[in-house]
């Protein structure tokens, strides 16, 4: 065996380990008990959470401090969520898992919502600003500030730091420039190198201006992005309405089939279904909080309301339409996986203009990854050198934009992958530790929240 498959295999057996039953129960069961711990709030919360997440930005107040609008903070993260894991990701699942993979990623976005909500929390309580005014703030500040146990909270703050970093690079960077110059070529014969090139000169305008930059563009270019793939699906929903029920029917029965329960200690569907879940909307690997923390906001509740519609939208109306595609399209058993399944189950049903829709869904989705993941992976670099050599960061991130298009990655995505994970186990605890804080900023917040809502609707009255 050569060293580059030694390396391979090794971290192939790590990615095993991390991401194994222990770190999904902890995922699962941490949004379990922020869910009762914060009494339902996600289900209570979403109709306002969804209005503030929407509505159109007011001036600044006297007491907001924050770079971007709550809205542009929410799309920022959802361009770095919405991403390979809404097409690739899903069909994977489904491959891995069966059909009723898809429930349980339902499952893992139902408690992962009250996990999203308690990390912007703390990341908007414990943000700092800098010398040039731009917040900063995350797992590595709440983890550092946050606890109380400093030999605790410092070296987990610094654990966590490294891995963002380090897994930018990777899950968030070359992985999907990988993808985008595969599906390019694969469907219109576009070089690699070519379209490395115009994704490196793209990111480099982007990225290069900052997050105000960063925020602009991902406020333009996520609903468009995220419109252009839910209308192709709603399309084949709507035309084979026939099929949707019997599809959910599928879905939930092969959720509860002997096989799902009885495979290990997690059961096989359950977990490659919370695995991809959490690969997909990241509620619990401290990733999206990073941009929360810069939003533009009075209370940390108001932006946590905002941050939890992001798993929402991603894993319940994204991933869902993909999810019921693919059972729909029955292809799942015939050796695809990955894009090519979702691509072949759109194509089905849409002729070769689905296969257009997910190619091109697939470029902007991994596009917008990579500028949400660079402020993640700048943030956590910040942090680890006081701010400096951030240009140095910017630069190489670009180049590298470049060097995964045109490389060969399958080394590279499983190394992301553990990052990734390895992120998740200082942020949970963290979580866990901080529960007390993020339930008296809930409080705090909601009776604010109550008082706006008598004060409109006495002037509605009024009116």
């Amino acid at each position: 065996m050569g060293e580059g498959s030694a390396i391979h295999s090794f971290l192939s057996d790590l990615s095993g380990l991390v991401w194994g039953p222990i770190l999904l129960t902890l995922l699962v069961g941490t949004g379990i008990y922020l869910t009762l711990r914060l009494g339902f709030l996600q289900f209570r919360t979403l109709p306002y959470a969804l209005k503030l997440a929407f509505k159109p930005s007011k001036e600044k107040k006297k007491n907001e401090k924050g770079d971007i609008s709550h809205y542009q903070a929410l799309t920022t993260a959802l361009a770095a969520t919405i991403g390979t894991g809404n097409i690739a990701g899903v069909a994977t699942a489904v491959v891995l898992g069966g059909p009723g993979a898809v429930f349980w990623m339902w499952i893992t976005a139902v408690f992962g919502m009250a996990t999203k909500y308690a990390e912007a929390v703390l990341a908007v309580k414990y943000r700092i600003e800098g010398k040039n005014g731009e917040m900063s703030g995350g797992p590595m500040y709440y983890l550092s500030r946050g606890l109380k146990m400093k030999w605790l909270g410092k070296p987990l703050g610094f654990l966590f730091a490294i891995f963002g970093a380090i897994a930018a690079f990777g899950i968030g960077n070359m992985v999907q420039s990988n993808s985008v110059s595969d599906v390019m070529e694969g469907t219109f014969n576009v070089s690699p190198w070519v379209t490395g090139i115009l994704l490196t000169v793209l990111a480099g305008l982007v990225l290069l201006g900052g997050i105000k930059s960063i925020g602009k563009v991902t406020a333009f270019f996520v609903p468009i992005m995220a419109i252009f793939y839910v209308i192709g699906a709603l399309i084949i929903l709507i035309l084979n309405y026939n099929m949707v029920i019997p599809a959910f029917g599928t879905i939930i029965n092969d959720a509860f089939t002997a096989s799902a329960l009885g495979g290990g200690l997690l059961g096989t569907v359950i977990r490659y279904g919370v695995a991809r879940g959490v690969f997909s909307n990241e509620a619990g690997l401290g990733s999206a909080p990073i941009a929360a923390a810069a939003a533009r906001t009075d209370y940390a509740g108001r932006q946590a309301l905002v941050s939890m519609t992001q798993v929402f939208i991603d894993t319940i109306i994204v991933c869902t339409m993909t999810g019921l595609t693919i059972v729909m399209a029955g292809q799942y058993q015939g050796g695809l996986d990955g894009a090519d399944l979702t691509s072949t189950s759109f194509q089905i049903f849409l002729g070769d203009i689905g296969s257009y829709i997910v190619t091109i869904g697939l470029v902007f989705f991994a596009f917008s990854t990579i500028v949400g993941w660079s402020y993640y992976g700048e943030k956590c670099f910040g942090y680890l050198t006081k701010q400096r050599f951030i240009g140095v960061y910017k630069v190489v991130f670009v180049v590298f934009v470049l060097v995964g298009a045109v490389s060969q990655l399958s080394t590279v995505w499983i190394f992301a992958d553990v990052m990734n994970g390895l992120m998740a186990f200082p942020n949970l605890i963290g979580l866990l530790l901080l529960s007390g804080v993020v339930a008296a900023e809930t409080n705090k917040f909601l009776k604010v929240a109550q008082k706006e809502k008598q004060k409109e609707k006495e002037q509605h009255q009024a009116g």
